[in-house]
């Protein structure tokens, strides 16, 4: 994978269909939250991988349940046109309770493919 063309962009320059993930993520705003992903989507999180709409609703369910934290989007990256980085940094009630995470998008045909979130 070749990340030489990776350039900073202001938070803000993140396709309309990453921000909407993210704000109605942030939201609790699930039904918003998943119109922005392909029918075939998958999210990995925690070294797990769901596929398809209705996995990813649980896993959104279950994240949003689990702890109570704090996130601020900080930074963002433009890999190429279909791949995108935002990072973020959390606090909270979780182990470590402080941690920056990188979310990492594919998009497809203007929803997103493909949702890796790793530190």
């Amino acid at each position: 994978m070749h990340t030489d063309q990776t350039q900073n962009i202001a938070p803000e320059a993140l396709p309309e269909v990453i921000t909407r993930f993210l704000n109605s993520h942030r939201a609790h705003d699930t039904a918003t939250a998943l119109s922005a992903f392909r029918a075939d989507a998958t999210v990995t999180d925690e070294g797990k991988t769901h596929g398809g709409v209705p996995a990813i609703e649980t896993w959104m369910t279950q994240s949003a349940s689990e702890y109570t934290y704090t996130i601020e989007l900080i930074g963002a990256q433009k890999v190429d046109a279909d791949r995108y980085v935002a990072t973020h940094h959390l606090e909270g009630n979780f182990p470590g309770g402080v941690v920056d995470l990188h979310y990492r998008f594919t998009l497809s045909d203007g929803l997103i493919e493909d949702l890796r979130i790793e530190p």
